[in-house]
């Protein structure tokens, strides 16, 4: 619905796993002489205690080259590369989307199915890397894309969503050398009581 409230990243929640990286990162700092023993006991204690992303981010936002430019990650993540080289590579289903993925395709077919996973994320950054082969990306109802950045060299693009206010927002850069990228959002048809989804998906319809 128009009227619903997006929530901001900032305010998702955090795991164990990132407050001990925050702490890492801290410890590193006091290292390099940007904290005292005192700063960095007060911003320890802070960041165990941080319950959101902006909490942790908070702790880190004075210190140069710690913090990530996107206020919903308190540190920069590193790319999750995805390889397909003569050969089908697929993600679909409820899988977990990482901040930034690079796509390696040479010769080979890569499916990205966004449509029913978990993205805690408000900006997803792909970066292709693709000669001859094809790259097919489906994307959430709400999503919306930037291709702009895309290289086509004997090559083609099929782009069904376009850039718009939605979100997540997935952005898309890199290359695509004698072979093919389409971007679409998934297609819904029902027959009695069951619904078919395009890419093929068979859920029983609601009454």
């Amino acid at each position: 619905m128009n009227g619903e409230k997006q929530l901001d990243p900032r305010d998702f929640r955090v795991s164990d796993a990132e407050r001990s990286h925050v702490v890492n990162v801290l410890q590193k700092a006091i290292g390099h002489g940007l904290l005292s023993l005192d700063e960095f006991t007060e911003r320890t204690d802070r960041a165990l205690a941080a319950k959101t992303r902006g909490d942790l981010n908070a702790v880190l936002v004075d210190l140069p080259g710690l913090t990530h430019s996107d206020p919903s990650s308190p540190v920069r993540e590193k790319p999750v590369e995805l390889r397909a080289t003569m050969a089908t590579l697929k993600r679909d289903g409820k899988w977990t989307v990482p901040r930034q993925l690079v796509v390696y395709n040479r010769l080979g077919s890569t499916v990205l199915d966004f449509s029913e996973a978990t993205i805690a994320h408000s900006e997803v950054r792909i970066e292709l890397n693709c000669g001859g082969g094809t790259v097919k990306i489906v994307l959430p109802e709400r999503a919306s894309v930037v291709s702009d950045a895309v290289r086509m060299t004997a090559g083609s693009v099929k782009d069904k969503v376009g850039n718009g206010p939605g979100r997540p927002r997935f952005v898309l850069s890199g290359s695509v050398t004698a072979g093919s990228l389409v971007i679409r959002r998934p297609s819904y048809v029902r027959i009695g009581n069951l619904m078919f989804r395009s890419p093929w998906k068979i859920t029983r319809a609601a009454d």
